[in-house]
């Protein structure tokens, strides 16, 4: 008997990268922060998919990128050579699942025979990306009015735990003093920023890449050794044990010495991304964001997984969390947003670090 994958409520979502009609590379969990709903419809052909589509489509207060987002994943070719299908925005995008890796790990194909059966399923998920309901598609059409129920009977994502959601985040005033947020400062337009990319895995390698609509920040990397050991000092003695005493996580290792500038002239942003999903970034364990100062507009860290809530830490005060963790900075509207912007590991994440190393590109110009 063919073999499928089991998944249920209460279960974490399956991540994947897979190409879509607009993307070569759609990383599904930056999409967290909203209801999630995968409709493996496998062929536009067939005129009840067809249908259904139509009909999900039709309720745009329900598939909006506010509410929730609807992906329909195609596993036929000919659905997009022959355009059966196309994206909605906002709301609705297709995935091309030619290669049915994504409909493997989510049972809507046999993991062992490609030949079996295929399940046309829904597969909702709360805005954690955490499992609400899988509901089998039947030929009475039930199986639509079913979800149409589910997605009406829902709260608004901020609210879907039944109260509101803290992001698992450490927030520390007084790392930094002013007159030292003030040297940074000045080594940083001493130096003058270059514009930063950020990084994505290409083909097993990690490399820098750039895109001003995700990504606007110029970046300065310091290289005094004693400036660098007076960061190191502050960083071991006052966000280190912090970790240690939430996270039961020892700290031995810092990457990167990098003041930070988003400015409202280049408008300034940093969209909804994890900091570890590549190879060359896999050792990265808590990334910490030290504002240097605090007289701008926008520039705000938020967590989308957890609800709208944003974080604009004092001058000198910092924001540490999970690398894991999806987040955002949204744009400075008003000023200059300074920040130092380190990640901590240890002995053991250095170990993957050096294991990976091969992976990265050089001088890839991302952060």
């Amino acid at each position: 008997m063919p073999r499928y994958t089991q998944i249920s409520a209460g279960d974490p979502a399956p991540t994947f990268t897979q190409r879509s009609l607009s993307n070569p590379r759609y990383c599904f969990d930056t999409a967290a922060g909203r209801y999630l709903v995968l409709c493996f419809h496998h062929s536009a052909a067939h005129p009840a998919m067809k249908a259904t589509i139509a009909s999900a489509l039709a309720r745009t207060d329900l598939f909006n990128d506010s509410f929730a987002s609807l992906f329909a994943v195609s596993t036929d070719p000919a659905d997009e050579s022959e355009a059966r299908i196309a994206n909605r925005m906002p709301g609705f995008r297709v995935i091309l699942d030619h290669d049915l890796s994504v409909s493997r790990i989510y049972g809507a194909v046999a993991e062992d025979d490609h030949t079996a059966p295929r399940r046309a399923i829904w597969v909702v998920t709360d805005p954690t990306m955490r499992i609400i309901d899988v509901i089998p598609f039947d030929e009475a059409g039930t199986h639509f009015n079913r979800l149409v129920g589910l997605m009406e009977s829902l709260p608004q994502p901020a609210q879907f735990a039944g109260t509101p959601l803290q992001a698992p985040v450490l927030y520390l005033p007084r790392v930094f003093e002013p007159g030292f947020c003030s040297r940074l400062m000045a080594e940083y337009d001493t130096q003058g920023g270059e514009l930063s990319g950020f990084m994505r895995a290409v083909d097993g390698k990690t490399v820098g890449v750039h895109d001003p609509s995700h990504k606007v920040r110029r970046d300065v990397t310091i290289s005094d050794p004693a400036l660098i050991a007076e960061v190191q000092y502050r960083i071991l003695r006052r966000i280190v044990p912090e970790i240690a005493k939430i996270h039961q996580f020892h700290v031995t290792r810092m990457e990167r010495y990098l003041v930070a500038c988003y400015a409202a002239e280049d408008g300034g942003h940093f969209n909804a991304h994890r900091d570890n999903t590549t190879p060359g970034t896999a050792h990265r364990r808590f990334a910490v964001s030290v504002n240097l100062n605090d007289d701008f507009v926008g520039g705000e860290v938020s967590f989308p997984e957890y609800g709208p809530r944003s974080f604009k830490a004092p001058a000198g005060g910092a924001v540490v969390f999970s690398c894991s963790l999806l987040h955002k900075v949204s744009k400075v509207t008003e000023g200059q947003r300074y920040a130092f912007l380190p990640f901590l590991y240890d002995d053991a994440a250095a170990r993957v670090r050096d294991a990976n190393r091969a992976t990265l590109i050089p001088d890839s110009g991302a952060a």
